[in-house]
């Protein structure tokens, strides 16, 4: 059994930017050397999310619409008041999304549907350096 760890860093351009980051993951399982198992993505922040999603525009901005009828922007935050910093929203959506995804490894190749790619979810109100963590678990 190996387990291999390797933080990926990535910009983003602020709240609503979705980064397609299925080529990043692959990078790592492929200097991992493992062939059967499974990676784990984790966004480390709490104002972002991993998940999949058809990587196209359309579906982009349906996420968001979805997600602004769940916590919208324009709500009373308690943390906005804390803080200051008018992105409670942005904590709340990342946790309704969640910030990791594991991802089935087989013959050293993601098992993803032909149009499901894996997504970094940008929710901070600004441009931000991110960092993810993709972990392969296997042999």
């Amino acid at each position: 059994m190996t387990v291999f760890q390797q933080e990926v860093h990535i910009k983003t351009r602020g709240e609503g930017d979705v980064v397609d980051i299925t080529s990043h993951v692959e990078k790592v399982v492929q200097k991992s050397g493992v062939k059967n198992g499974v990676v784990h993505i984790f966004a480390i922040g709490s104002t972002a999310a991993i998940s999949t999603i058809e990587y196209e525009p359309g579906l982009r901005q349906d996420l968001f619409e979805i997600l602004e009828r769940i916590a919208p922007k324009n709500m009373e935050y308690k943390h906005h008041l804390r803080w200051g910093d008018y992105n409670g929203h942005s904590h709340v959506r990342a946790t309704v999304l969640g910030p990791s995804l594991s991802v089935p490894l087989r013959n050293g190749r993601l098992i993803l549907g032909t149009w499901q790619q894996i997504i970094f979810i940008e929710l901070d109100v600004r441009p931000r350096e991110r960092r993810f963590m993709v972990t392969v678990i296997g042999e």
